[in-house]
């Protein structure tokens, strides 16, 4: 058999987590999180998980393709750059475990890795990978004209058979304005195969709306595949023959949840690792909702791989 590829796209940020005097350091980022819980889910004769970013050439983006490669994550698609650091965030809990978050990445390298010198051979590779997966943070960061180039490599790789999944994943902070982002999102979906909206998300961007009429307007923007995550609720998958399927979330008790990072994030991989090698939509969602309910028992968005559901 041979092996399917998958890139994905995105940022990961150098994460410093304060609690009291403790300084602990590690790594995050939305599609980050998405790539290692799908590399950990197949095979790679099943299905070859690729990360798509750009780094700088310190120690700290040594140790990130270290810790990619060592959870089976490819990293020969990403450019490292000279000047250019990982963006940084700091997260600060106080006394009552309240969280704040602090960012540094106006200048990120992950910004500027469709204009560096090695972008068009990268651009060349990604055409003929079997699925593309992004998010709204990896368009966020991308300059306008970044972005649009990003629509015609999108497109450069559905004429030849692949398939593009979005992630919307709307952080306001990172864009110019309600407006610019919605132009950007009917842009992406217009070239989506699989789309994952989170519905507190779509209500933020767009205005509070039943489920339904979110599916209906993205069905109309030419998405196939819909997957409606609502958190503790049950997901909604709606496929281009007009099928729904609601599928329950697995409920646990208050105390079992201990941190929500990486929740949907590691839903869509669950969801993928299945349905990308071939199981049903009700299947997939099933495994999205394990992962997810896993993932949320751990402190920190990657759980111990020996955690992980079988």
């Amino acid at each position: 058999m041979t092996s399917k590829k998958i890139a994905v796209i995105g940022e990961c940020m150098i994460e410093l987590s304060q609690k009291g005097e403790l300084l602990n350091r590690g790594f995050g980022g939305d599609t980050l999180n998405t790539a290692v819980y799908i590399a950990r889910q197949v095979a790679d004769e099943a299905l070859k998980v690729h990360y798509v970013t750009a780094l700088g050439k310190d120690s700290f983006s040594s140790d990130m393709l270290a810790a990619w490669q060592q959870e089976g994550v490819a990293t020969d698609l990403i450019q490292r750059l000279d000047n250019k650091l990982p963006g940084l965030y700091v997260i600060e809990t106080d006394a009552n475990g309240e969280r704040t978050f602090y960012y540094w990445r106006n200048d990120a390298a992950a910004r500027y890795w469709l204009n560096s010198p090695n972008s068009e051979a990268v651009c060349r590779a990604l055409v003929d990978f079997d699925y593309l997966y992004l998010s709204g943070i990896s368009l966020a960061i991308l300059s306008q004209d970044n972005r649009d180039r990003l629509m015609t490599l999108l497109g450069e790789c559905r004429a030849r058979g692949g398939k593009v999944i979005f992630d919307n994943n709307y952080r306001p902070r990172l864009w110019d304005s309600k407006e610019q982002t919605q132009q950007a999102y009917q842009a992406m979906l217009a070239c989506t195969d699989i789309a994952f909206l989170t519905l507190d998300d779509e209500d933020m961007l767009w205005g509070k709306q039943p489920y339904q009429d979110v599916i209906s307007r993205t069905h109309a923007l030419g998405v196939q595949e819909v997957v409606i995550k609502r958190g503790a609720e049950s997901c909604i998958v709606s496929n281009e023959k007009g099928e729904q399927h609601e599928v329950p979330a697995i409920k646990l008790e208050k105390e079992r949840v201990i941190d929500t990072t990486a929740a949907g994030d590691s839903f869509s991989a669950g969801y993928l690792a299945k349905r990308l090698t071939g199981a049903s939509e009700e299947e997939a969602a099933k495994r999205g909702h394990l992962t997810a309910s896993t993932v949320i028992q751990y402190r920190g968005a990657i759980i111990p791989l020996e955690a992980m559901p079988t």
